[in-house]
């Protein structure tokens, strides 16, 4: 059985080496799009609010309310401005906002992630005074459970970090933080036990496998590997829980955001390819790619609906995760919403 299991790995790691030579000359943009968008802005904010930037999003343990990280009704410095507004919320599944916290607690709410008790993690990725370069462990309530980093202080080291942009909490309770937002930091990922303590780390600014420029987003499959999204590289880099490199996937985009299902289904969220400022990964399309980690095989792309425009920056989702029924929510920093995608088929 092991042994057919790892033909198994075999196969699919084959086949996703093909994909990935075949890089932006046979770039992933066609594949169907079975999901209808909700118009407008999805999720009811307080009165006297309106949706600022968001990259944060996860769904709760049910599998179908949805955690949402939100920048105080702007993007940099609006949480710190707006200090008694809460930026993490918890939403329903019609869009209704159950509860909210962390108002005066986090400076810019950058990746999210919901640990198997149902903890919500936050990576704080700026700095104002005492305050931000943390990952933060919430109780389900809001309760601050566990803070990583020095508040207000930019390093890396093992107690610091500059500009956080995502962690995520193996089975066994290890943590993993992607540590460096901007091609030019820290470009690392960190490894913690559970209690906090500093284990190991990996990368540094390249591009060969094993660095980075701008780790941005954390998943983990079924078999404990670990998706990176490596923005500035336009690729996913894929290691075991020790850092040792595995494979190297291109046909995902130039990932801002990546969720994995309890299927092994893989969300990217691309939001930069095409980029009018740079030109980044040229040939891709910006929109969420979907397909199974076990062949790396894209099977369903919602397009982004600006990205003929020539828009400059960052537009679709950045963040992105789906519910028990196979809905997908994109969280947007350019256009500030909440997105939905319903799967109609």
């Amino acid at each position: 059985m092991t042994r057919i299991r790892q033909i198994g790995f075999e196969l699919a790691a084959t086949a996703a080496l093909l994909v990935t030579l075949a890089g932006p000359v046979l770039a992933q943009n066609h594949a169907p799009n079975p999901y209808r968008t909700v118009d407008g802005v999805w999720g009811q904010l307080e009165q006297g609010r309106t949706w600022g930037s968001t990259s944060a999003v996860y769904m709760a343990p049910d599998g179908m309310n949805v955690w949402v990280g939100e920048r105080c009704g702007a993007n940099q410095g609006a949480c710190m401005q707006q200090q008694d507004w809460d930026p993490i919320m918890l939403f329903s599944p019609n869009g209704e906002l159950i509860r909210s916290f962390g108002a005066g607690m986090i400076v810019w709410p950058h990746g999210l992630h919901v640990d198997s008790e149902g903890n919500v993690w936050v990576a704080d990725a700026a700095g104002a005074g005492d305050k931000g370069h943390q990952v933060h462990k919430f109780s389900p309530m809001g309760e601050l459970l566990m803070s990583l980093g020095t508040a207000g202080v930019a390093g890396d080291g093992e107690d610091t970090f500059n500009q956080p942009s995502d962690m995520l909490v193996a089975p066994d309770g290890s943590i993993f933080v992607v540590d460096g937002h901007g091609a030019g930091n820290n470009n690392r990922v960190v490894k913690f036990d559970s209690s906090g303590d500093y284990i190991m780390q990996w990368g540094e600014t390249g591009k060969e496998n094993g660095e980075f420029r701008d780790p941005h987003a954390l998943a983990m499959d079924s078999q404990g590997r670990l998706f990176v999204a490596d923005r500035g590289n336009s690729r996913t880099q894929i290691f075991d829980q020790n850092g040792n490199h595995l494979m190297t996937w291109t046909q995902f985009g130039r990932p801002s955001g990546l969720y994995i299902d309890g299927n092994d289904v893989m969300y990217a969220a691309d939001s930069e390819s095409s980029n009018a400022g740079s030109m980044s990964n040229m040939g891709f399309s910006r929109g969420i790619r979907i397909g199974s980690v076990h062949d790396g095989l894209i099977t369903a792309f919602i397009p982004d609906p600006q990205w003929l425009l020539g828009v400059r920056g960052t537009t679709a989702a950045e963040g992105v995760t789906a519910d028990a029924l196979g809905n997908v929510y994109g969280a947007e920093v350019g256009p500030r919403m909440l997105r939905k995608h319903v799967r109609v088929r």
